[in-house]
């Protein structure tokens, strides 16, 4: 199998990974699936960057996050705002829950938290890596993704302590369809 066969196999496999980070990420569906397509047309332009493919997730989150970023700053925390909590009962997304109400007590308190405390929760508990992978991946000091990490969940914990959180829109407007 050539190199390009192996990238685009790799790159097809984790798509279900990267979108599922992408909802979560940005609290809407139609705003992830454009991050995605972003993110996914940047990795394939600069697909020889890439010198190992079990580095590949790491990478295209990595791409993911610095066009979720890009789009902030352009929209100056400014844009359209939709509520993760219209996206609960998506098929493709929904998890069954025992009790709806705190399943939606939960995603109030997701959406509530900051980008960083949502995406280092997200990286740990729904991406699973290791707080080592997390601080390589973020640039960051083992020590502050582990204070990161305590403050929040301390933050979601406090939230839903007190029943539930103000539903806070994400500050994002990525570009319509092209």
């Amino acid at each position: 199998m050539s190199k390009s066969n192996e990238f685009a196999d790799a790159l097809i496999a984790y798509l279900p990974a990267l979108r599922r980070y992408a909802v979560a990420l940005v609290g809407n569906a139609a705003l992830a699936d454009d991050l995605v397509q972003d993110s996914l047309e940047r990795a394939l332009r600069q697909s020889t960057q890439l010198r190992e493919l079990q580095n590949m997730p790491r990478w295209l989150r990595r791409i993911l996050h610095n066009r979720f970023i890009d789009e902030i700053r352009k929209s100056g925390g400014r844009g359209a705002h939709d509520d993760i909590a219209d996206f609960c009962d998506h098929p493709d997304l929904a998890v069954q829950a025992l009790d709806s109400l705190a399943n939606r007590d939960f995603v109030r308190a997701m959406n509530a938290l900051s980008f960083e405390h949502r995406q280092i929760l997200l990286l740990v508990g729904l991406e699973e890596l290791s707080y080592r992978s997390i601080a390589d991946e973020l640039g960051i000091p083992i020590g502050t993704v582990m204070s990161r990490l305590a403050r929040a969940r301390e933050r979601l914990r406090s939230l839903m302590q007190d029943g539930g959180a103000e539903i806070r829109p994400f500050p994002i407007a990525l570009k319509e369809a092209r």
